[in-house]
C-alpha cells in the first residue's frame, strides 16, 4: 500500500463517524442543531459531499453569545495557572490528534499534507506560548506621580467572536483562540463555511482537556446569517476576523451600534522585490516558496514579483522552469506541492484571471490552465510582462499565481510597492545594508522580512496596515487586543482639592 492510499484509508477512519452524524454546533458543551437544519460541505479534490453541518442563525449565536457570557465569570477569576494548565493540555490533546486534524484538513480544504501536516504542530505551539504568558498577562505598571501613586493592570474585555478563514483554518483558529482565552476571555467561534471539520476538532480537544462549557462554543453558518449575528450580538465585546477586506468593512459597520472592538488581519497583494545585488537563488527560491505553498492561499504570500531588469530575464527564465516543475496533485500524496483550489467559487474567481491578463496585455508564461475535471486543480501560473496598473497586479487573486513586474532602480520599485490599496507583507531581496534600511522603512507594509520568506515568531507584532488591516496579533499585542487597561491612582498624601460652593 502505498503512502497515498494509507492515507486515503485513515482518513475514511476519521470521517466516519462525520458521515453518520453531521457535524453539529456545540454551545455550553452540549451538540445543538441549527435552526436553519443543516448545509452540504464538499470536499475540493473530487466534488464528493463531506457531511452535513449545522446551519446557524441568529438564534443559535445568540445562545452561544449567551453561554459564553454566562461562562466568562468563572474563567476570568480562574487563577492563572489553573488556566495555564488547562491551556497546556489542550496542546497536548492538539499533538496528540495531529494526524486527524492534518488529514481531515486537506481533505476539506484541499491543502497538501506536505504542509498540513505541520498545521497541527504548529497550532499547539500557540497554544504552549500563549499558556506561559497567562501569568503576568494582567501586569501593569506604577508611575509615580507627586500626589499619587498610579498602577496600572489589564481586564480580560469579556466574550468575544472568533471568525476565521477557510484556507489553514485550524492554525488560524488557535492563533486567536489562544490568546482570547489565555486573556479570561470566554470565546463564540464561526468557522468558515467551507471548512468547518478541524472547528469541531478543536472545541472537542479544548473540552476534553478541561475547558468548561460555555468558555468555547462552535457556530457553523454563512456571513450574512451567522457571521453578522456575532458581529451584532451586544453580549459580544470584541470580534478578531481573519479574511477578505470587503468582508472586513462590513464587520466594521456591523458592530458600530454595539462599539465592538474589531482586530481585522485582511487581505495583500505583496511585494517581494529583488534587486540584482541579492542572493538570486535564494531569493528564487523564497519568491517561489511564498506564492505557490499553500495552493497561494494565504494573505502573505507574495503575489507581485518586483524583479530589477537586469536581471529580469535570467531569473524570470528560471522561474519559468520552477514553476512549470511543482507538482500538483492529490492533497493527501505527501510528493504533492500544490493540491485543489477550496470551493467552486473560489476556482472560478481564480481561473478567471487567466483571461484578464490576456486582456491587460500581460504573457501568461507559465500555467493558465486548469486540470482535469473531477477537482479544482489549476496549474501554478506566472504573469510576466506586467504593469502595476493591471488587475492582476492590483486585485487579490488568492491562488498559485504570481505577477511579475520589472523596475530599473530603487525609488521605482519602492513607487510600485507602495502603489496598491493593500499593505499586509513585503518581502525584499539585496545585499546592500543601508539600502535595505532605507527602503524597509519606506515600504508601506506592517510586516516585512529582509533576505527571508515569512518566518513567523509569536511574540512579534502580525498585521497589515491600509486596506490589509487594524490591529495586532502575536506576543503582549494580542492581550492588548482581548484586554482592557485600567488605571488606579491612590493618593499617597493630603493634596489640596479645589473647593467649589464652599462658605
Amino acid at each position: 500500500m502505498s503512502v497515498l492510499d494509507d492515507n486515503i484509508a485513515k482518513l475514511d477512519g476519521y470521517l466516519g463517524r462525520f458521515r453518520d452524524a453531521g457535524i453539529l454546533n456545540r454551545i455550553a458543551g452540549q451538540d445543538v442543531a441549527g435552526m436553519n437544519g443543516t448545509f452540504q460541505n464538499t470536499s475540493p479534490v473530487d466534488k464528493s459531499v463531506i457531511c452535513d453541518v449545522a446551519h446557524g442563525t441568529a438564534a443559535d449565536i445568540d445562545k452561544a453569545a449567551r453561554a459564553a457570557h454566562d461562562a466568562f465569570a468563572a474563567w476570568r477569576d480562574l487563577p492563572a495557572l489553573a488556566r495555564k494548565k488547562i491551556l497546556i493540555r489542550i496542546a497536548e490533546g492538539i499533538e496528540a490528534r495531529a494526524e486527524e486534524i492534518a488529514l481531515c484538513e486537506c481533505w476539506d480544504t484541499g491543502q497538501a499534507y506536505k504542509f498540513m501536516s505541520k498545521a497541527a504542530l504548529r497550532g499547539a505551539e500557540n497554544f504552549r506560548y500563549f499558556a506561559d504568558q497567562v501569568v503576568q498577562a494582567r501586569d501593569g505598571q506604577h508611575l509615580q506621580s507627586p500626589t499619587l501613586m498610579n498602577i496600572t493592570t489589564r481586564v480580560p474585555i469579556g466574550p468575544v467572536g472568533v471568525i476565521t478563514p477557510w484556507n489553514t483554518p485550524f492554525m488560524l483558529s488557535t492563533w486567536k483562540i489562544a490568546p482570547a482565552l489565555a486573556a479570561g476571555c470566554t470565546v463564540v467561534h464561526k468557522p468558515a463555511e467551507a471548512s468547518p471539520l478541524t472547528a469541531r476538532l478543536l472545541v472537542e480537544i479544548a473540552e476534553d482537556a478541561g475547558l468548561p462549557p460555555g468558555v468555547l462554543n462552535t457556530v457553523n453558518g454563512f456571513g450574512e446569517g451567522a457571521g453578522k449575528a456575532l458581529c451584532e450580538h451586544p453580549k459580544i465585546k470584541a470580534i478578531a476576523f481573519v479574511g477578505e477586506s470587503r468582508t472586513g468593512s462590513l464587520i466594521t459597520k456591523q458592530g458600530a451600534d454595539t462599539l465592538k472592538r474589531n482586530h481585522l488581519e485582511l487581505g495583500g497583494k505583496n511585494p517581494v522585490i529583488v534587486f540584482d545585488d541579492a542572493d538570486l537563488d535564494r531569493a528564487l527560491d523564497a519568491a517561489i516558496f511564498m506564492i505557490y505553498s499553500i495552493n497561494g492561499e494565504r494573505c502573505t504570500s507574495s503575489s507581485r514579483l518586483l524583479i530589477q531588469d537586469t536581471v529580469r530575464e535570467e531569473f524570470e527564465s528560471k522561474l519559468i522552469a520552477r514553476v512549470n516543475n511543482i507538482n500538483v496533485g492529490h492533497p493527501l500524496d505527501p510528493a504533492t506541492e500544490i493540491g485543489p483550489l477550496v470551493t467552486e467559487e473560489h476556482f472560478n474567481k481564480v481561473t478567471s484571471y487567466f483571461d484578464i491578463a490576456k486582456e491587460d496585455g500581460a504573457t501568461v508564461a507559465a500555467g493558465g490552465v486548469t486540470i482535469g475535471d473531477e477537482g479544482y486543480f489549476v496549474r501554478p501560473t506566472l504573469f510576466t510582462g506586467a504593469t502595476n496598473q493591471m488587475r492582476i497586479a492590483q486585485e487579490e487573486i488568492f491562488g498559485p499565481v504570481l505577477t511579475s513586474i520589472p523596475f530599473s532602480n530603487e525609488e521605482e520599485a519602492l513607487q510600485i510597492a507602495n502603489d496598491i490599496p493593500y499593505g499586509l507583507t513585503g518581502y525584499v531581496w539585496t545585499n546592500d545594508l543601508t539600502r535595505a534600511l532605507r527602503f524597509t522603512d519606506k515600504l508601506e507594509a506592517g510586516m516585512i522580512w529582509v533576505n527571508s520568506e515569512n518566518v513567523r515568531h509569536l511574540p512579534t507584532p502580525f498585521g497589515g496596515v491600509k486596506a490589509s488591516g487594524i490591529g495586532r496579533d502575536g506576543g503582549d499585542w494580542s492581550f492588548d487586543f482581548y484586554m482592557e487597561q485600567k488605571h488606579i491612582g491612590f493618593a499617597t498624601g493630603q493634596h489640596k482639592i479645589t473647593k467649589l460652593g464652599a462658605l
